[in-house]
């Protein structure tokens, strides 16, 4: 069975779908067989095709007008075309730059499987530069990664208030702004400064 998909980037009706409606229709797809969506690629939030998916069932193929309705980026497609691959789901593109894929022939499995190893070394190029980025930071005396929650002052505060009789631990944490597995990574429960927080103190000492 062919089941069509087909989108377009704006939802305020300055575009419409009747030029990929009659290219799928053309095509073989039945009206009643077509998933349609109005928001950008870049959107996860896509529920058409969210259905369209789970409607495909092993045998059908996906039919798209151009590739860049389905995926919005190399990586979404090929993870896409990837399910659909395992569940035994073709896919067909039209027109446009990916015409000349059509998963269920030979040649068009060539052609995607290039697609794929083009993403993947976007990925690498990737992980490359930021691991490139970090150990340039690193050599920089600047360390990559989230911001510490707790700082060189909160952990002073915390060393000063934990093991006083009067003080509330959950009170501390709100006050600090930190969750007590946080506050306890950095200080005991008597005061004393914990690994986490010899390296705040450390990195805070080595910024002045």
């Amino acid at each position: 069975m062919l089941v069509g998909y087909m989108r377009v980037s704006k939802a305020d009706g300055s575009q419409n779908t009747d030029l990929q409606r009659d290219a799928l229709l053309a095509a073989g797809i039945g009206p009643d067989a077509l998933y349609e969506d109005h928001a950008s690629g870049k959107k996860d939030d896509r529920p058409h095709l969210t259905a369209c998916v789970k409607a495909l069932r092993e045998g059908d193929t996906l039919v798209v007008w151009k590739l860049d309705r389905l995926g919005r980026d190399l990586r979404h497609l090929v993870n896409i075309v990837h399910d659909l691959t395992q569940r035994g789901i073709g896919l067909k593109v039209l027109t446009g730059e990916g015409a000349a894929i059509d998963t269920t022939t030979a040649s068009g499995k060539l052609v995607f499987g290039i697609f794929a190893a083009l993403a993947e070394f976007e990925r690498e190029l990737i992980r490359e530069r930021t691991l490139a980025g970090l150990a340039a930071a690193r050599a920089r005396g600047r360390r990559g990664g989230r911001p510490y929650k707790m700082t060189a002052a909160k952990i002073r505060l915390a060393m000063a208030s934990m093991g006083q009789p009067d003080t509330t631990v959950g009170d501390l944490c709100k006050e600090l702004g930190v969750s007590r597995q946080t506050l306890y990574r950095h200080v005991s429960p008597t005061g004393e400064l914990r690994d986490d927080g010899h390296r705040v103190l450390t990195q805070s000492q080595r910024q002045r």
